[in-house]
């Protein structure tokens, strides 16, 4: 079987599970509980404890989780009342009978672990899913003792788990693989970021962490705790040590390394000081102490050293992949970039003077084995698949519902790049990543440093275009497949490619508008040349921001077809592909005559009068543009016009400080 990058290109083995057993009712447990039934509200749900007590305040949690939701009105009442209905604790083994999947959460303790799986394989049927929520034991040792391994495997969350998007999925070598595909696709659909990893002790980002905070404590010979989080937060959100206090984590490093010294070397022996200190001294979270310089530049090296010495060993032994564990170190562990991407930025020379620093303190430590440029070439934002001779670009920024930046638009175009002339590719289907978004829109990025400079603006809106500008010139087909929102830049992406797709559900909106700006790389022009007939629909999600759902875009023609659901969706993109495969694309390179925008009505006096005359304006002079490239130029300076206004600074800056701007007094 093949494996997809992206998990939902999979076609899922067994259907959505019905009845969920998870044991354990301490910490962690009741977290993916509360997930699992957030994400499946009419699931029946069995926490599964020794202890009374301990069930008790797991229900209670899942009551305080879901009471904090709806104050903050992330959730209602009825959504509330729905995940509340079918979750039930329990004392009684007995009652896992009929379980379509067993979790365990329970302490990290080999034999304990495996006596429960004993237990759960003589009461439930022989295909009922089982997996482990250990951070460091392998499969291989968890389940050694099964008689039906193949449905066994570890699915590793972390902290908190209802919130923490990530997971581990673990390719146990006795797993069937289907199992381990359909987890994937399972977690992916569900909300959650499933990152593949190997059968390994500490599988790959235990691997770092651990380490991080074991050599963090190395460090204490010269530095505070609170020093060393101090300059740790120049890479972390959060210090090693501030981390360790809130998941009382001195004993979890205790184990973790030893387990990992016992089979790799005494090089990962937990620092002596964990066995004798209960908690640190640290300063509050974001707050920096000083630290003298020479002690600061040891830290740091340190760190640094024992960051990229684990991350070169991952790759060089296949732990895992490069994209998963950049990814997984900033979702999962806090990290505010990705440890390739740092040692991208710090360049090779720093590197290997860390490196030669990093072997000299730590003798034994992995270093690494292949040349530099070899850990840093891999694509960051997409996954690439082929099916059917059709190369499948998903964006990935799950942090980000797959919003577009300078980065992410250099990848796509790449990746197109070096398959256009492949025959055999037939064409391009570009989707997103998980069930909610195609792309919401595009950073902001550079755009604050124009704001008041029109040419400075409108070359910026040419530049976020080389991707756009790309797609209108290819002979070959692309098709969009919306997965979920399509907004702003996203939105312009989908309407550049040959044809649209989208599930159901699937919706558009240029919020522009709301921001004080004009849409600056074709919603101006590429919309109004292609479906002329839906002109006033577009002038209103131009100038009111209003959105377009998937059946009335459909009955406009925006979208070709509509699914039910994402794998039919992928195969009607890549059908549509192969039949668009040698045709003429619509002909934008002429003008249209498109109806005027209708007066501006009292509801639209919540945003800027002043920059709805720019986008009116900007949209009548683009139709009656002789080329499509001369249309994209009215945009463009429409654009850098929209950047010089007083709406504009109120936008950007009320988005800044996440308040409602004010455009009664811009104009």
């Amino acid at each position: 079987m093949t494996i997809t990058q992206n998990p939902l290109l999979q076609s899922p083995a067994r259907p959505m599970p019905k009845r969920i057993a998870v044991i354990g009712a301490g910490t962690i447990g009741p977290d993916i509980g509360y997930y699992l039934k957030s994400a499946l509200p009419e699931l029946d749900l069995l926490l599964v404890d020794v202890a009374q007590p301990a069930i008790d305040r797991a229900l209670a949690r899942f009551s305080e989780y879901a009471n904090k939701a709806i104050a903050r009105r992330k959730m209602t009442d009825a959504e509330a009342a729905a995940i509340a209905r079918g979750v039930r604790g329990t004392t009684d083994y007995a009652e896992i009978r009929g379980a379509d999947w067993v979790l365990e959460a329970a302490t990290e303790d080999l034999p304990l672990k495996r006596k429960i799986f004993a237990q759960v394989e003589e009461l439930v049927t022989s295909d009922a899913l089982i997996t482990s929520n250990t951070s460091s034991l392998p499969s291989a040792r968890i389940f050694s003792e099964l008689r039906h391994k193949r449905r066994a495997t570890v699915t590793h969350f972390f902290a908190p788990a209802w919130r923490n998007p990530v997971v581990e999925v673990v390719r146990a070598r006795d797993a069937d693989p289907a199992v381990v595909d359909w987890l994937r696709w399972f977690f992916c659909t569900t909300g959650k970021v499933p990152l593949l990893t190997e059968d390994v002790e500490c599988f790959m980002l235990d691997r770092v962490f651990d380490n991080w905070c074991n050599d963090a404590a190395m460090c204490l010979d010269r530095a505070t705790a609170a020093q060393v989080d101090s300059v740790a937060t120049e890479f972390v959100h959060a210090g090693p040590f501030f981390v360790l206090n809130m998941a009382n984590g001195n004993p979890i490093i205790t184990e973790t390394n030893t387990l990992q010294a016992e089979v790799e070397g005494d090089h990962y022996r937990p620092a002596p000081i964990f066995r004798s200190v209960a908690s640190w001294t640290t300063s509050r979270l974001g707050q920096r102490v000083e630290v003298p310089p020479q002690v600061a530049e040891a830290v740091r090296d340190r760190l640094l050293g024992i960051l990229f010495s684990q991350c070169v060993d991952i790759l060089d032994r296949g732990i895992g992949g490069a994209a998963d564990l950049d990814l997984g170190c900033r979702l999962a562990l806090g990290f505010r970039q990705g440890p390739l991407d740092l040692m991208r930025n710090l360049g090779e020379r720093e590197v290997r003077r860390i490196f030669e620093r990093f072997a000299a303190e730590r003798p034994g430590m992995p270093t690494p084995k292949r040349a530099f440029v070899q850990y840093l070439g891999f694509e960051r934002g997409v996954l690439v698949d082929d099916l059917d001779g059709v190369k499948v670009v998903t964006l990935r920024r799950p942090e980000a519902l797959n919003a577009l930046h300078d980065d992410l638009n250099d990848e796509i175009l790449s990746v197109i790049r070096r398959h256009e002339s492949d025959p055999l590719v037939k064409g391009f289907v570009l989707t997103g990543y998980g069930a909610r978004a195609f792309c919401a829109g595009a950073d902001i990025g550079r755009f604050p440093g124009v704001l008041g400079r029109a040419d400075a603006a409108a070359q910026y809106a040419r530049d976020c275009s080389r991707l756009l500008v790309h797609l209108d010139q290819m002979e070959k087909p692309v098709v969009a497949a919306l997965n979920g929102m399509a907004l702003g830049g996203g939105l312009e992406l989908a309407i550049r490619c040959h044809a649209i797709v989208a599930l159901r559900d699937a919706w558009l909106q240029f919020p522009e508008i709301t921001l004080g700006i004009a849409p600056g790389i074709g919603a101006m022009v590429v919309p109004y040349r292609r479906w002329p007939n839906a002109a006033s629909t577009f002038h209103s999600m131009l100038t009111r921001a209003e959105r377009l759902d998937a059946i009335p875009a459909h009955e406009l023609g925006v979208f070709a077809e509509l699914a039910d659901d994402y794998g039919s969706m992928i195969a009607r993109a890549v059908a549509l592909v192969h039949a668009l495969d040698g045709k003429p694309r619509t002909a934008l390179d002429r003008p249209v005559t498109i109806a005027p925008a209708a007066a501006a009505g009292a509801d639209q006096q919540a945003f800027s009068r002043e920059v709805t005359s720019i986008i009116e304006q900007a949209v009548a002079a683009a139709a009656a543009a002789p080329t499509l490239n001369a249309a994209l130029e009215i945009g463009y300076a429409a654009f850098g016009r929209s950047a010089c206004t007083a709406a504009a600074r109120e936008g950007i800056a009320a988005f800044g400080e996440r308040r409602k701007p004010d455009f009664a007094r811009t104009g």
